[in-house]
């Protein structure tokens, strides 16, 4: 995930952007042939390579539990993802897949360079990856993203009310 899946998500995360900063409004949006290719490498990379977690194999180096011990540990162990995965294999296929459709889904979207598709795009990305890590990494924060989604939600509907535009998610 950290070396291979996560840096072909930013390629599609970073794709397009607004940052406000004290000078103005900077928007990032694919221009150039050598954007949409990076672009396209990261969807190509999450839609197949995606697919090697559905090869058995230890989810951590020996010896890294994560954050898995302690009062307030954060994340399951690797012993414990693999435990959930073993007892419901198809819901773990049914993850995988759907990281595998957002990958596919890019490629379309870079057929066409449809620029304005790609914000969705990267709200399904994230929904597919953070529904995948709230189920098998990190399942004791479910209450505090739904929380941050809910701001998240609020905000943007008091941007649409200000009738500023649509940026992302």
């Amino acid at each position: 995930m950290r070396d291979m899946l996560d840096p072909a998500a930013d390629n599609i995360f970073d794709a397009v952007k607004t940052v406000y900063t004290k000078t103005g409004v900077v928007e990032t949006v694919p221009k150039t042939e050598h954007d949409w290719e990076k672009i396209r490498i990261g969807a190509v990379t999450l839609a197949e390579g995606v697919y090697l977690l559905k090869i058995p194999r230890p989810f951590a180096p020996p010896g890294d539990e994560n954050n898995s011990s302690g009062s307030d540990a954060t994340e399951l162990s690797p012993a414990q993802i693999k435990a959930k995965l073993e007892a419901d294999p198809v819901l773990w296929n049914a993850k995988i897949e759907a990281l595998r459709n957002v990958g596919l889904e890019v490629l379309e979207i870079v057929k066409e360079k449809r620029v304005a598709e790609l914000w969705d795009a990267g709200y399904n990305l994230d929904q597919a990856c953070e529904s995948c890590h709230i189920q098998y990494w990190y399942p004791g924060d479910k209450a505090l993203l739904e929380k941050i989604d809910r701001d998240i939600q609020e905000r943007y509907e008091r941007s649409q009310r200000a009738g500023k535009p649509p940026r992302g998610r």
